[in-house]
């Protein structure tokens, strides 16, 4: 078996969430200046608690060289998450088999088309 890069250590879980809440609000912002409808797009949007553990998702694959992770190792990955921070357990349940992540991000729109 690999070894897997450890999660790196970040601030607290509020000052995750808070800096979560700030890019999920610059994410509606842009997609209303863009003239889409709230009611279009909203649904799609990821809660505080999933940006939060996307982002340290991302960090970890970071640390991995950013190589995309397997199946099994995007669920160790996450399992880790909701281990380190069972806050976000909920959140990381609702992640998992949910591939693409990252769906309101216009690229990933783009490459699903």
């Amino acid at each position: 078996m690999t070894e897997e890069p450890d999660l790196p250590r970040r601030a607290s879980l509020e000052l995750l969430r808070a800096e979560a809440a700030d890019e999920l609000s610059v994410l509606v912002e842009e997609r209303l200046r863009a003239g889409e409808d709230p009611w279009d797009f909203m649904e799609d949007l990821p809660s505080v608690d999933e940006l939060v553990v996307l982002t340290l998702r991302a960090e970890n694959i970071a640390a991995d060289g950013g190589n995309r992770p397997s199946e099994a190792r995007n669920y160790r990955v996450l399992r880790q998450i909701a281990i380190a921070h069972p806050p976000l357990t909920r959140a990381v349940w609702r992640l998992l088999g949910s591939e693409p992540h990252r769906t309101w991000d216009a690229s990933v729109r783009a490459e699903a088309s």
